[in-house]
């Protein structure tokens, strides 16, 4: 062992853990401020002794000067050890506890005084004051030492001055009080110091606990990995206090909820507005990985309640994860209706093989035609209505997942779209979402089942309409199906349903409109969504259409 050792050992410092800094800190502040306390009373009592006594010793000088007998006696007779002047002095000295009581002539000679000897002699100190009609306290030194002094004019009877009482109060008397009072003013302090000691104590037991018995070094590193965590970790944090304020907000909640680090402080009402969002994150609406639309956003939440009576929110971006979902059931459709085709053509294969083999000729030239003209009005019909290449391709694709289904899909005779849309693929998510609702529903009404899409331009507006004959949306759950998370659905593989619809509503009211559910004339749901300022300029009433199925034929 090196010899450094020992010595650091012996070295002192702050204690590391909290509670015993805390401990140490307040003991330390209670001690100063017994310290300071005592010391700022003993400053002013010696000054309040002296005054007291100065005091006392002019209010013995002041009644022995009121006797009018001794001022007659001061007059009538001579400076005496024996005289009737130094028996009254001694009398009221002895009664009142004074150390000295002088009785002077106009020129200083004493007639009365503690050492006899000294009577007939000129006092020591000066008496002009007094003798001058004014009364006097001081503390002074005599010839009996230093004293608290007063002294006052003596008159006779006609008021003529005659001399002066001069009366002191011994000083080691009132250095004795003040002593006394000391061993009880510590006391006092030392009391006043042992219930600060143990305050802080319990204080810092409460710190302790709360602190979990970290030292600060240990809780400025888990502030340090906390900031690092929750603003480095790829999922938003929102920490909320006990009256619903906002205490916290990581980078990726600022970008997810769209708000920045000024909603802190806040009340969630006010940072984000009413709404869905709004209430999941104030606990209204409970569950676990809640799904929420803020904006163009779709969020996965979770709230956990704190001690505290507050709550921490975490919230994932399913984006992306959504729009993948969507583009994989839409995949499938596709896949499930070439596989149906595939077998469909397979079975007009042979039909054709079977009309050649048996030299039917004429009726496999009439096959052909009717399956090849059947495909080719349905495309040409979309086509010459809706002149966006995204969403007539878009139809065209529902159009032949809808006929393997068993629906019967088509467009209205006041369908009519130019190619002039502000936001192709907005409209795109649009009519996706509710031509595949529309299926969905219409996919289980029998042998009727029937899908019909209206979309047609009113001058700057684009108006969309979904008929389907299925069982329809109840009147009283007609705000209900725009809500995140509602779905009469089962949830598919990738995740959860409910999403569609609320994307609908948030995508239309973004852009200044409407989206709503009535009863449909097919006897299902109908759906409505109206955009304002969906096209780039102002287009003429809607053209006259040739009817593409009739030329087909």
């Amino acid at each position: 062992m090196s010899s450094s050792s020992p010595a650091r050992r012996l070295r002192f410092g702050l204690p590391k853990r909290v509670f015993a800094q805390v401990l140490v800190m307040q003991v330390a502040i209670a001690a100063g401020v017994a310290v300071l306390a005592t010391g700022l009373f003993l400053a002013p009592l010696s000054d309040q002794l002296d005054d007291q006594a100065m005091r006392r010793a002019l209010a013995i000088a002041q009644t022995t000067a009121a006797e009018p007998r001794i001022a007659e006696e001061l007059r009538s007779s001579r400076p005496s050890p024996d005289g009737p002047v130094q028996a009254a002095a001694e009398r009221i000295r002895r009664a009142s506890g004074a150390e000295y009581v002088v009785i002077m002539n106009r020129e200083g000679v004493r007639w009365s005084h503690t050492d006899r000897g000294r009577i007939g002699h000129i006092v020591s100190t000066d008496p002009s004051a007094a003798l001058a009609g004014r009364a006097v306290m001081e503390i002074d030194e005599g010839t009996l030492g230093r004293s608290a002094r007063g002294k006052v004019p003596l008159r006779a009877a006609d008021g003529a001055i005659v001399g002066a009482v001069s009366v002191g109060i011994e000083y080691d008397s009132v250095r004795a009080r003040l002593i006394h009072a000391i061993p009880g003013l510590f006391a006092y302090a030392g009391g006043a110091l042992a219930v600060g000691a143990l305050a802080a104590y319990l204080i810092s037991r409460r710190v302790q606990r709360q602190t979990r018995d970290l030292a600060f070094s240990d809780i400025s590193a888990l502030l340090a990995e906390r900031e690092a965590m929750l603003h480095g970790i790829r999922e938003g944090v929102v920490a909320l206090d006990r009256g619903g304020r906002i205490r916290l907000l990581n980078d990726e909640a600022q970008r997810l909820l769209g708000v920045d680090a000024r909603a802190i402080g806040q009340p969630l009402d006010a940072a984000l507005g009413a709404g869905r969002t709004t209430d999941v994150l104030a606990g209204h609406v409970t569950g676990t990985d809640l799904l929420t639309v803020r904006g163009q956003r779709v969020l996965v939440a979770n709230r956990m309640p704190t001690d505290d009576g507050g709550a921490v929110a975490t919230l994932r971006d399913r984006t992306e994860l959504e729009q993948l979902g969507r583009e994989l059931d839409s995949t499938r459709g596709l896949i499930d209706a070439l596989r149906a085709q595939d077998h469909e053509h397979a079975n007009r294969m042979h039909t054709l093989l079977g009309l050649l083999e048996l030299e039917m000729y004429e009726e496999a030239v009439d096959f052909v035609g009717e399956v090849a003209g059947t495909r080719r009005v349905t495309a040409e019909q979309i086509t010459e209505r809706i002149e966006d290449p995204l969403l007539s391709a878009l139809m065209v694709g529902k159009a032949t997942v809808a006929a393997e289904r068993g629906v019967a899909f088509g467009i209205s005779d006041d369908t009519w779209l130019p190619d002039r849309l502000v936001d192709p693929r907005g409209l795109v998510t649009i009519v996706g979402n509710l031509v595949d609702n529309a299926l969905d529903a219409a996919a289980g009404s029998g042998q009727h089942a029937r899908v019909e899409v209206v979309l047609r331009a009113e001058r700057r507006s684009a108006v969309l309409r979904v008929r389907d004959s299925g069982p329809g949306v109840p009147a009283d759950q007609r705000e209900t199906v725009f809500v995140e998370g509602w779905s009469t659905k089962e949830p598919p593989a990738h995740g959860k349903r409910g999403i569609g619809l609320a994307l609908v509503r948030r995508f239309a009211e973004r852009q200044g409109g409407t989206a709503e559910v009535n009863r449909s004339p097919l006897g299902g749901a109908e759906f409505v969504v109206v955009l304002p300022e969906a096209l780039t300029v102002d287009v003429p009433d809607v053209p006259d259409v040739p009817d593409v199925t009739e030329e087909a034929r």
